[in-house]
């Protein structure tokens, strides 16, 4: 907590604004866009790197959160303060940061799998900012972003000459696939048979498990578009720049009305239980990585067309 003292007594609302503006980057949307963005439009490798060290990342992560049941530092300390317009969006428990996991976890793979010097820099320096960010903003401890850059770390590369492996082998695929499923696989069991804690907040409990199934749900997705992409689709991410970007914004809002409109029906079918989330995010993934990619070809010829009647 000494360190986060330290930075509660140099606050300004300049700083709060530019921490918060950075914490952002390790938030759901910002890594929907990033990583649907490598996916469909620049690298498609890249882009499965992305969301299996995502999902994977954040599913060890709430695993930790659990486990641990760490309080947030404003928790431990009632006359410490926070930031407040971050409060919003730290939900659970404090170890190991969500946000950290989501940025490095992302930011990560990108500076491992890319070439560009300059685009390294950036993400290694966005990775950096963020987790930074959360101990300016008050809401994590050093512990929780150190644990989260090293599990991000680790994935990124343990998971990227393996990704490579599979890109040739199909059977590598297999096994990053069963890796994934039996973690989640783990988590859920550890959710649904394990009872809460006498020292558990029950908020931040509820709100972990509300996450975890939706990990899952996701990674279940992310194994079912592997299979379908590679299998059946197989699809090309070339195209004109500017149907790139329409390929982009309309694939994010497909993605994101499954994301809002699917939450209450699916919650009522399930009587509330967060399998209802699961499958809602189990669909997104398989429109975002398999359904959207089968107009990949009408863009690709919208381009084609162009070049034609300019010649």
């Amino acid at each position: 907590m000494d360190f986060l003292r330290l930075l509660e007594a140099i606050r300004t609302p300049f700083l709060d604004t530019v921490f918060q503006f950075f914490t952002f980057f390790g938030e759901e949307m910002i890594f929907m866009v990033i990583a649907l963005g490598f996916y469909w439009c620049l690298d498609k490798k890249t882009g499965y790197l992305l969301l299996y060290v995502s999902f994977l990342g954040n599913i060890i992560n709430t695993f930790l959160k659990l486990i641990f049941i760490v309080p947030r530092p404003w928790v431990l300390d009632q006359n410490f303060t926070i930031v407040e317009s971050a409060r919003a969006e730290a939900t659970g428990y404090s170890f190991p940061s969500g946000h950290t996991q989501n940025s490095a976890g992302m930011f990560l793979s990108i500076a491992w799998s890319r070439k560009e010097l300059w685009l390294r820099i950036v993400c290694i320096a966005l990775t950096l900012l963020v987790a930074f960010s959360r101990m300016y903003l008050g809401v994590h401890t050093p512990a929780d972003v150190l644990v989260s850059l090293g599990v991000a770390l680790l994935l990124v590369s343990v998971g990227y000459p393996l990704l490579n492996r599979a890109w040739d082998n199909g059977k590598w695929f297999l096994a990053l696939i069963g890796v994934l499923l039996a973690v989640g696989t783990a988590l859920i069991l550890y959710i649904e048979l394990v009872p809460m804690p006498a020292n558990a907040i029950a908020e931040f409990s509820l709100s972990c498990n509300e996450s975890g199934y939706k990990m899952v749900g996701a990674a279940v997705g992310f194994a079912l578009v592997l299979w379908l992409e590679r299998k059946y689709i197989n699809f090309s991410v070339k195209a004109v720049w500017w149907a790139q970007l329409l390929k982009l914004v309309l694939g994010l809002g497909l993605v994101v009305a499954v994301q809002s409109l699917a939450k209450a029906p699916l919650l009522a079918l399930f009587g509330g239980h967060n399998a209802g989330n699961a499958v809602r995010y189990c669909l997104m993934v398989l429109v975002g990585g398999a359904l959207w990619p089968l107009t990949f070809k009408f863009f690709g010829k919208l381009g084609q067309k162009k070049e034609v009647a300019a010649a």
